[in-house]
């Protein structure tokens, strides 16, 4: 696997450019010659000038043309949605090619790309098409609490729908492997329930016991250290505390207000079971200050400490299935 890391630079309009330029510059020299940036280069030069820093940007740049750049900043565009495709698809074809070793995304804006005919529902989704991959699970990965999600973005309702017991298996499965790759020698999976108090013995509905717990059952059939279905009031405080390695979500909101709320501006966003590693800023394009030179790195820095980590096989996480 290469060393390499692939940074896409994410919508031209948002953050995405000021992040990534600001990670560069922070960069020592060795982690610099090993990062490629998957972008515009009008577009990286104007996010340098917001920023006021000094840096020859051209080596680290696979340039990508876009017409007009650079585009104004914070503003929706299909220009700036096809742009953000097109620097995901070649850093794939670039990943699958054995170039890089890992791709790390910037944001880009779901409706830019959709008005630009890209119709995915976001990163994991286009890098599933993009990769022919079967499967695809978003992780946010921070340092005291882990989550996978069983589905992202779709409605609630859909998302119901889908927390099938093979589905649910096999979200339980990726997170498994994925913490094992990374370290943990007997990850402790906790899985959350989906209605309050995991339908209070069918009062509040009957999906836990039908769907969720053969799944934690089969789970453990297999070996895998899971435990569930547990009420989600509780299982993120338990995991939190230590208790656990990982907790598998039902659906989006379930897993993200967590994360959200305890590593706002730390947590990775990480595709697991996809044929190419990718990570992830765990934030949007904040349309509202990009251009300004003032979006907060922290969460870019913490992507590609991630992302080093997976392609040198370093640990990211303990070897004893303690927290990372």
């Amino acid at each position: 696997m290469s060393n390499i890391i692939g940074i896409t630079m994410g919508d031209p309009c948002g953050v995405g450019p000021e992040i990534t330029v600001r990670a560069l510059v922070e960069m020592d020299d060795a982690d610099r010659a090993a990062t490629r940036i998957y972008g515009n280069l009008p577009t990286l030069e104007a996010a340098r000038k917001a920023l006021n820093v000094d840096i020859d940007l051209a080596p680290y740049v696979v340039d990508l043309p876009i017409e007009g750049a650079p585009l104004p900043w914070g503003r929706l565009s299909p220009v700036a949605g096809d742009a953000a495709f097109r620097f995901i698809e070649k850093a794939v074809r670039d990943a699958e090619a054995g170039a890089i070793g890992c791709v790390v995304t910037a944001p880009i804006n779901k409706e830019a790309l959709n008005l630009a005919g890209h119709h995915y529902d976001g990163h994991t989704g286009m890098l599933r098409s993009l990769t022919k991959s079967a499967a695809a699970y978003m992780l946010l990965a921070s340092e005291k609490l882990k989550v996978i999600h069983v589905s992202t973005h779709v409605s609630l309702q859909e998302a119901i729908r889908r927390a099938t017991t093979e589905r649910v298996l096999a979200t339980i499965k990726a997170g498994h492997d994925h913490l094992k790759r990374t370290g943990y020698a007997a990850p402790r999976i906790a899985v959350a329930g989906i209605n309050p108090h995991c339908g209070e013995n069918g009062l509040f509905g009957t999906e836990d016991d039908d769907q969720i717990a053969p799944a934690v059952a089969a789970a453990r059939a297999e070996g895998i250290d899971a435990y569930g279905p547990i009420s989600a009031d509780t299982v993120f405080h338990r995991a939190y505390s230590g208790a656990f390695d990982l907790v598998v979500a039902q659906y989006h909101d379930q897993g993200h207000i967590p994360i959200k709320l305890v590593a706002f501006d730390t947590a990775v966003n990480v595709s697991v079971d996809l044929p190419l590693d990718r990570t992830s800023v765990d934030h949007g394009t904040a349309f509202d200050i990009a251009g300004k030179g003032i979006a907060n790195h922290g969460n870019m820095l913490s992507a590609i400490a991630y992302a080093r980590k997976l392609v040198t096989g370093s640990e990211a996480g303990s070897s004893k299935g303690g927290q990372a």
